[in-house]
């Protein structure tokens, strides 16, 4: 069965159009209350949100559909969607809830989903949540009504959890930090947990008033954080999405390292460590240089479909631990259930005190392939799959590249577009054979 409303990363869309409406949420809560109850006769769920305005009215229209189906809520208030994650395995609660939309602009908004281990939920669950929302609801009886309340101090017991994740022998006295939490979900904890571990620290994007998320901030915008950085003269600074998830990394001369180059960093270091390091999954848009530098160094890579959740299955399947993608969601299963955008940042802050490295230093074995990436609106009634002269030019560009680069061609998960890769030694290749590609599309709007 194909899911009519879950996409990659949960329910996302627009506020006050179908499915981001108050009526849908309360319907999708009784739904997924049904579905939890098949196993836990009263189960409880944690709800967590990031700083968009219409986290209020989502949120309680979740917290009335679980009541009406006899589930018990508690409500974190805003908090990085991992800390929704640890949180649900530490109370162990029967699910947790996260109303975000993580990188999108703040009239987007969008719930996801932990199990009561703290990891995504699989496709499975999520058809059995759809075919629920196609029963007749089945209020229970006011004796039965679930119950909610308020865990006051989430913040601090997430603030100490990802503290612990760090070396207890290492300090970061010494250190200026850049913290932009993108006036998201992190905007209180991720400041608090550099300052206790020593660093000093200088926010950028840590007042939300609610509509100014990810705007001109965090991790998709790392213009403002590269700028922060030179100006405050940092040793270094990290961007946050709006659910705080991912990373993104600055050093101290402005360089911007992706999660293809932390991925490759966090791994050297575990290596140096002696530990043993089976194999890492990355996706079909992991940088090629990132393969080959891990295959230098007999560590097995394979590529997930894009989304950590495909990754994080991957990872399960072969039963290796460390895992990401270039937009900067990192996994280490060994120190979470799910990607942690400031874990992460921890992580690589502890491998360049540990190894005593710049990040530059770390990466000069594996200079980044150049890659050009095109974004395509196209109708959705053109199947680009069967588009002849298109096909075409794909089969012509990868003959060309052979083993010095690569086309990748895939719909979006979260958006209507198609889009365009080209992977190659020579950036003036990449983007030469992108254009070439997307040309007979050409009549369509091309979106940079």
């Amino acid at each position: 069965m194909k899911r009519l409303y879950f996409g990659t990363d949960g329910i996302r869309g627009t506020v006050g159009q179908f499915p981001i409406t108050p009526d849908f949420m309360l319907r999708l809560a009784h739904a997924v209350g049904q579905v939890l109850k098949r196993s836990d006769p009263r189960p409880q769920v944690l709800i967590g949100k990031d700083t968009r305005i219409s986290g209020y009215m989502l949120e309680s229209a979740l917290e009335a559909g679980f009541n009406s189906a006899g589930v018990d809520v508690v409500l974190l208030g805003p908090i990085p969607t991992p800390g929704v994650a640890y949180l649900t395995r530490a109370l162990r609660a029967s699910l947790g809830v996260v109303i975000s939309a993580s990188h999108n602009p703040f009239a987007d908004n969008g719930v996801k989903f932990f199990s009561a281990a703290g990891a995504k939920l699989d496709d499975a669950w999520e058809l059995a949540v759809e075919e629920a929302l196609n029963q007749e609801p089945q209020w229970v009886e006011s004796i039965n009504l679930g119950k909610a309340k308020r865990l006051d101090d989430a913040a601090g017991r997430y603030i100490e959890f990802c503290k612990s994740t760090f070396d207890n022998q290492l300090t970061l006295k010494g250190k200026k930090i850049v913290v932009d939490a993108a006036h998201g979900a992190a905007y209180l904890v991720a400041p608090k947990i550099f300052e206790e571990l020593g660093a000093e620290v200088i926010t950028l994007g840590c007042m939300p008033n609610g509509v100014n998320i990810n705007h001109d901030v965090g991790a998709t915008h790392p213009e403002a954080l590269v700028q922060a950085v030179i100006s405050y003269r940092a040793d270094f600074g990290i961007a946050l999405d709006g659910d705080a998830d991912r990373l993104q990394w600055v050093d101290d001369k402005g360089h911007l390292y992706n999660g293809d180059q932390l991925l490759y960093v966090l791994t050297l270091d575990r290596i140096t460590q002696g530990e043993k390091v089976p194999g890492v999954v990355g996706t079909l848009m992991t940088n090629k240089a990132i393969e080959e530098g891990l295959l230098k160094l007999n560590i097995n890579f394979l590529r997930s479909k894009v989304g950590d959740r495909y990754v994080l299955e991957e990872l399960i399947s072969q039963g290796w631990v460390l895992g990401g993608e270039g937009s900067g969601h990192l996994l280490m299963l060994d120190k979470h259930s799910t990607g942690d955008g400031l874990i992460s940042a921890l992580q690589v802050l502890q491998a360049c005190l540990r190894m005593n490295s710049t990040l530059d230093q770390l990466l000069q074995a594996v200079p980044l392939f150049p890659q050009c990436l095109l974004n395509i609106s196209i109708p959705s009634n053109l199947d680009w799959r069967t588009h002849a002269e298109f096909q075409s030019r794909i089969k012509s560009v990868e003959k060309e590249l052979g083993a010095n680069g690569r086309v990748l061609i895939r719909e979006s998960g979260t958006e209507p577009l198609l889009r365009i890769m080209v992977e190659a030694r020579e950036e003036e290749l990449s983007v030469k054979y992108a254009s070439y590609l997307a040309e007979p599309l050409s009549q369509f709007r091309n979106i940079e």
